[in-house]
């Protein structure tokens, strides 16, 4: 098999999801802080200020999915069955979010009722996404290359951290995009809210990069061992860094800064686990090549690719910079 090829579909699948990630994660970070709104019309700032893009930030889940599937079959195979209920919540979630996400425009009197509509929704799906991720951090059972777990295997302390972890994570990221596009007490406000989410941020990071190597003695192998620990240790310094950054932009009124370095923190968190356990696609189970799909599949998706992606691309960027500057009680969607 070409291992090039492999490693190609193997970035171009985690650039999808850490996309999804970065630009879903905000957005449902606004869901999250929604209940911290002054009045109706601070919600309705804070909903409009997603309006043009939030459907489609979800593009990339789809693509991370469906290429899973794809690329990387059997490895789809063995992870779905052990997330298939957290999976089912997560769709839930997005599904009640998005009709939330409507209806609220269209009445006043229940509003309130699909404001918290789209809380929960919001919440529930971004918390589902952060067991998932420790369900596959922990490790799926198997045999050879069957799933041996039960319905529940995915629901364990380790999960139920990574879930909160992502809740307070995306309310970062909510806030620093909510900093960014919004002015007055709104922005201050949401300055206010971002700070102890940097605080749980990092908590949460920790207590993951504590807990990851005691579960498995073989990324603490690859971490702490020498020379790789000088290789590596620029990592947790360049965390410290951003989260440095993030707190500067917040208490200095920057508006650019505490978004953009927000991002990093995430970006450089999937880096670490990244590192922890590639070219395992499930730890301690199954590496890339063993998962992938034949080359001529490959290639054939690989074509469809070179297309697709500069196009996602292209209209993600170009929404983005038509709907750029500050959203007002005057201006969004109706």
């Amino acid at each position: 098999m070409n291992e090039a090829l492999v490693l190609t579909w193997a970035f171009l699948l985690a650039f999808a999801v850490l996309a999804y990630v970065i630009l879903d994660g905000f957005d449902l970070g606004i869901g999250i802080l929604l209940p911290f709104a002054r009045d109706d019309d601070d919600r309705d700032i804070m909903i409009n200020s997603v309006a043009p893009v939030w459907d489609g930030n979800e593009t990339w889940l789809i693509l991370g999915g469906g290429g899973l599937f794809a690329v990387f079959p059997l490895a789809y195979a063995i992870i779905m069955p052990g997330i298939y209920l957290p999976a089912l919540f997560m769709l839930m979630g997005l599904v009640f979010r998005g009709v939330a996400f409507e209806f609220r425009f269209k009445t006043i009197r229940a509003r309130r009722y699909w404001d918290w509509g789209f809380i929960a929704g919001s919440a529930l799906a971004a918390f589902m996404q952060g067991v998932i991720l420790g369900t596959i951090i922990s490790g799926i059972e198997t045999d050879g290359r069957q799933f041996t777990g039960g319905a529940f295997s995915w629901f364990s302390g380790f999960s139920m951290l990574t879930g909160l972890s992502v809740v307070i994570g995306y309310a970062l990221l909510g806030a620093g995009w909510l900093v960014l596009k919004t002015e007055g007490q709104l922005q201050s406000r949401m300055r206010t809210l971002a700070l102890p989410a940097l605080g749980g941020t990092l908590l949460a990071i920790a207590a993951v990069s504590a807990w990851t190597p005691f579960r498995h003695p073989e990324v603490a192998e690859r971490w702490f061992a020498w020379p790789n620990i000088a290789f590596l240790s620029p990592v947790p310094l360049l965390v410290a860094g951003l989260a440095a950054l993030v707190f500067y932009g917040l208490t200095s009124r920057r508006e650019l800064m505490p978004f953009l370095a927000s991002i990093g923190l995430f970006t450089l968190s999937f880096i670490g686990l990244g590192i922890s356990f590639f070219p395992y696609v499930v730890p301690e189970s199954v590496t890339i090549w063993e998962s992938a799909a034949p080359s001529s599949s490959l290639w054939f998706m690989l074509a469809g690719a070179a297309v697709l992606l500069p196009l996602i691309l292209a209209y993600t960027a170009y929404a983005y910079w038509i709907f750029r500057g500050k959203v007002t009680k005057e201006t969004g969607y109706h």
